[in-house]
């Protein structure tokens, strides 16, 4: 198994494959059937399949153990699998990009705001 680096060549592919995509290239990369790495994570063969496929994406709590199975970065994985969480709640919308320069507005203003113990409020939002 191996191990990379987050970088921004890492980043750029990142965003150039879907989290399926991604999880089937770190599996094809080191010739693993989809059997073993089902069972190494406690899944169905046809769960691991459909996030493969892009049709499915697993839940959050599952992300560290595969980071672990393949030896790659938590953060690499995370930011392949919110990406993908994102773009499937706005991709059909046409203001999509709006949408997205939006959240990031929020999120650098709620960012900004002195929370107690680093908890977020909405209420006065």
């Amino acid at each position: 198994m191996h191990r990379q680096k987050l970088s921004r060549n890492l980043i750029s592919k990142m965003v150039k494959e879907s989290f399926g995509e991604y999880l089937r290239n770190l599996r094809e990369d080191e010739d693993i059937p989809i059997r073993k790495v089902a069972a190494a994570l406690d899944i169905d063969q046809s769960t691991l399949s459909k996030f493969e496929r892009g049709e499915r994406l697993p839940k959050e709590e599952i992300i560290p153990k595969i980071a672990k199975y393949f030896e790659v970065d938590f953060e690499e994985m995370r930011l392949s699998y919110f990406g993908d969480k994102v773009v499937k709640q706005i991709l059909f919308d046409q203001n999509a990009e709006r949408i997205l320069e939006t959240a990031k507005e929020k999120l650098e203003y709620i960012k900004s705001k002195n929370y107690n113990q680093g908890k977020l409020n909405f209420n006065g939002i």
